[in-house]
């Protein structure tokens, strides 16, 4: 894996040159019968293409040579049939094209729609959203219009021209040599771009993804924003990253403008050499002046699937940079194992001899040995920067230790695939997402096939009395054409699906943060009568939810300093009993 296509602690993996080259021939084998007439009914338009050249070639010769008017209208009208049959093909071609590509884009949205879901949230939360929303649409756009538009275009002209070639060689070896010489300027032209146009797209389309993060950043965070009087400070962020973009358009815009010119000139050098040569040949009598004029004419029609092709190549060069950067998302999904991960004995979690670290580095997680039983209420407190969070994530298998374990049954959470992890062990968290359509639609993404009954009850589970005074109750629709759920009510319909989806361990991250303290505690014995028999892990911001547990958990600067009852740590007076003493306002006690 090249460096470029290595996923760093930010972005996200950018696929190599053979990978791109793998998934376009994929993209073909899946398509392989409309690809075939593509490039039939082109050959059989580019075939008729020729015919007309030939025989006004034919029709100077034989003026020349006193044929009569009836010959010459003969000729003329087969002229006429052959460039309408060669409009009728090249539109059905162009047809069966656009519906070859068609498909192919929608079997790649259905491919992206598949990779996005399986990618691990490590990976989406360090990348950013930017980044990935980029992919998801200018990117996926960029494929498209290739693949709908200038794909079936340079396949035509491609085609076209190579016939076009095989037909002045035909008329005159020499001259399609003289030909083909004089297309050596566009050679080395295409070269040249090539060379760099591909390193100038990826950075354009980097630039673009960055200037997303940014702005997408600054929009969520606009109250905080205004509120710390950031907006200057965000403004000149968001106005570097305006910049960077339009350093790298620059760059692809000086790489167009030197390509094209090159290009136009070109196109006139085989015309003229093959013009001056033939008159000559001619003036020798070793050549009809028909066969020169028709060189020349097919070398002046060169021109036109030439030209499409190049102007086609600024879009080809910037939809491969798209590519690499949409392909390059299945090098981040999850890869599944070989083999299926063993079921699970049970439902006991135990974390051995656990140290983890960000991309900094540095350990925020060590030596950490804990042991969960299934049933259980265990509450996880420590000061702030503690590694509270970085352990539930562990927990919750969206982070993989970098030594020790984490395991569910003797089985590491890591390796176990969303489905079935997600059977086992669900992280809650303040941060909670609304989904646009109703509110029977965004509870039954946790349980499919659950009842307007169950919808109910999950959410009276805990404490959601607001759903029924919607005006169309379950069939509400939320988001902004319909009830916009506040904080609150937010995380109760995520705690809601929670309910329904019934996981036997659930890990709570500060999931009750955004309710007020009486609705919280009321929630949270909501949910313990709900799931009762099942294992609940709260990272614990508020002295209730540890006094209420089976044990309490006490992490300091990344290890285990103290575990058991929450009666036993206050009375031992240790780390715990300060917590719960700066959490009610009290003094340590004087000895």
């Amino acid at each position: 894996m090249t460096a470029a296509s290595r996923p760093t602690a930010r972005a996200l993996p950018i696929a190599e040159p053979f990978r791109i080259r793998r998934a376009a021939l994929r993209l073909i084998r899946l398509d392989a019968r409309a690809f075939a007439a593509v490039i039939g009914l082109n050959a059989l338009a580019a075939g008729a293409g020729l015919v007309g050249p030939w025989l006004l070639g034919r029709i100077i010769d034989g003026v020349r040579g006193g044929a009569g008017v009836a010959a010459v209208d003969r000729l003329a009208l087969i002229i006429l049939v052959f460039a309408l049959a060669q409009l009728v093909l090249a539109r059905y071609a162009g047809y069966v094209g656009h519906r070859f590509g068609e498909r192919s884009l929608a079997r790649m949205r259905e491919q992206f729609s598949d990779r996005v879901l399986a990618l691990p949230a490590s990976v989406v939360e360090r990348a950013g959203t930017g980044d990935l929303m980029t992919r998801g649409t200018t990117d996926v756009a960029a494929v498209g219009a290739t693949l709908r538009n200038a794909g079936p275009e340079v396949l035509i002209a491609g085609v076209q021209a190579l016939f076009i070639l095989g037909a002045v060689f035909a008329l005159d070896p020499l001259l399609g040599a003289c030909g083909v010489l004089g297309l050596f300027g566009i050679w080395f032209a295409a070269r040249w771009y090539l060379r760099r146009a591909l390193a100038a797209y990826l950075a354009e389309g980097a630039a673009n993804s960055a200037l997303a993060e940014q702005l997408a950043a600054t929009a969520a965070g606009a109250r905080t924003i205004e509120a710390l009087g950031l907006e200057q400070h965000r403004t000149t962020a968001c106005q570097e990253e305006i910049e960077r973009c339009r350093t790298t358009r620059t760059r692809t815009l000086f790489l167009r403008s030197v390509l094209f010119p090159a290009v136009d000139i070109s196109y006139v050098i085989p015309v003229v050499g093959v013009l001056l040569i033939g008159g000559v040949l001619h003036g020798q009598g070793t050549m009809s002046l028909g066969a020169v004029v028709a060189s020349a004419l097919y070398l002046r029609q060169l021109s036109q699937p030439l030209d499409t092709i190049l102007q086609q190549m600024e879009k080809l060069q910037s939809s491969s940079a798209s590519f690499a950067r949409v392909e390059g998302l299945g090098q981040a999904t999850r890869v599944p194992p070989a083999a299926a991960p063993p079921t699970p004995a049970d439902d006991r979690i135990e974390v051995a001899d656990v140290r983890y670290a960000y991309a900094d580095g540095i350990d925020v997680l060590h030596g950490v040995d804990l042991t969960v039983r299934p049933g259980e209420r265990l509450v996880i407190v420590g000061p702030s920067g503690a590694g509270k969070t970085t352990l539930g994530r562990l927990l919750a298998g969206i982070d993989r230790p970098h030594t020790g374990s984490v395991t569910v049954g003797r089985v590491p959470v890591a390796d176990l695939d969303p489905g079935r992890l997600r059977r086992h062990v669900v992280l809650v968290t303040q941060e909670h997402h609304v989904f646009q359509g109703t509110v029977r639609d965004n509870l039954r993404i946790a349980s499919a096939r659950a009842t307007d009954a169950e919808l109910r009850g999950a959410l009276a589970a805990v404490g959601a009395e607001w759903a029924d005074e919607l005006p169309d109750g379950l069939d509400t629709d939320l988001g902004h054409a319909g009830h916009r759920p506040d904080g609150a009510q937010s995380q109760q319909l995520a705690l809601a699906r929670v309910v329904l989806a019934g996981p036997h361990t659930l890990i709570l991250d500060e999931a009750t943060a955004l309710l007020d303290p009486r609705t919280a505690r009321h929630t949270e014995r909501a949910l313990a009568a709900v799931l009762e028999g099942r294992t609940v892990i709260a990272i614990a911001h508020r002295p209730q939810t540890a006094h209420d547990a089976d044990r309490v958990a006490v992490l300091e600067d990344g290890r285990l300093t103290e575990l058991g009852t929450h009666d036993g740590l206050v009375a031992a007076d240790g780390a715990c009993a300060a917590l719960w003493r700066s959490w009610h306002g009290e003094r340590p006690s004087s000895s």
